[in-house]
């Protein structure tokens, strides 16, 4: 039976990666299942100066209807508060976010209060490692408005890399983005999402990567950006991340209309991220 924790206010996202740090000691880790715990955190308000900061980060107008990608943002400490505790199986530093599916029931008000609630499910072996997803959701007067499943991965051999397999070209066209290295800390500051990954020269290198690289929630919220004004009121967005993004860099985003929505990408020499859009789930 999942244990239900009432939050009301907890540490910040630095002292969970500062937390989270820990569980890289080996030892520390206790059990390989997931916790039967659903964090809740009930009558979460908005902070409308943060939620323009963030709509500038991200590209999106100035309004008083949540973007999709925000209430991702408001449980964000929830989530890193449920993998940095010492009794989950993987350490959360190191984890790769490799895909992210929102489903918007309906618009959501600014104003409106939220109870927000994360969890972690489904932990299965992959060909490189092991996964699992975190389910958050949303929800006013009990009535649930907005759902996330970020699926994570965490890397425990190298015999297996999607990275090798031959890609299709990217299509031509789309609109030109130039993303300064910049992109990380802004997000980083407005998401709380601060993996040195994003922001630091050092961090990136010590995880395999030349540069930093770009946040793949900031990429998906841009792409809903770009869109903005020819979503409909309820929509499924899905996204898979390909090829991080270093930065500085150049990339190329392509949306096709669909008979229920849109298929979109973001492109460098190779995919960085694929999606699409469309109706919810009945």
């Amino acid at each position: 039976m999942v244990a239900v924790v009432e939050i009301s206010e907890g540490p910040g996202t630095g002292a969970a990666y500062a937390k989270a740090a820990l569980g890289l000691i080996p030892g520390l880790r206790k059990g390989d299942s997931l916790p039967d715990v659903e964090l809740v955190h009930r009558g979460v308000t908005v902070d409308l100066g943060h939620l323009a900061r963030y709509d500038r980060v991200c590209g999106f107008r100035l309004g008083g209807v949540l973007p999709a990608t925000y209430p991702h943002i408001l449980a964000f400490p929830l989530a890193m508060r449920l993998m940095s505790a010492g009794d989950f199986p993987l350490p959360m530093i190191g984890l790769v976010h490799v895909s992210n599916r929102i489903t918007v029931h309906e618009p959501v008000d600014a104003g409106t209060p939220l109870d927000l609630s994360v969890r972690a499910v489904d932990l299965r072996e992959h060909p490189r490692g092991r996964q699992f997803d975190v389910i958050a959701t949303a929800t006013v007067s009990g009535r649930e408005v907005w759902r996330g499943v970020s699926t994570y991965l965490r890397k425990e051999t190298s015999g297996y890399s999607p990275r090798h397999q031959q890609a299709d070209p990217p299509p031509p066209g789309g609109a030109v983005w130039r993303l300064p290295v910049r992109t990380g800390p802004d997000y980083a500051a407005v998401s709380g999402d601060r993996n040195p990954i994003h922001t630091s020269k050092l961090g990136a290198k010590l995880f395999g990567f030349p540069k930093p690289i770009a946040h793949g929630m900031w990429t998906k919220a841009r792409c809903l950006a770009a869109l903005e004004g020819r979503l409909p009121e309820a929509y499924t967005v899905d996204v898979a991340f390909k090829q991080p993004i270093t930065l500085p860099s150049t990339v190329r985003f392509l949306a096709t209309p669909t008979g229920t929505g849109w298929d979109f990408t973001v492109n460098g020499k190779k995919p960085h991220l694929t999606g699409s859009i469309g109706n919810p789930p009945a």
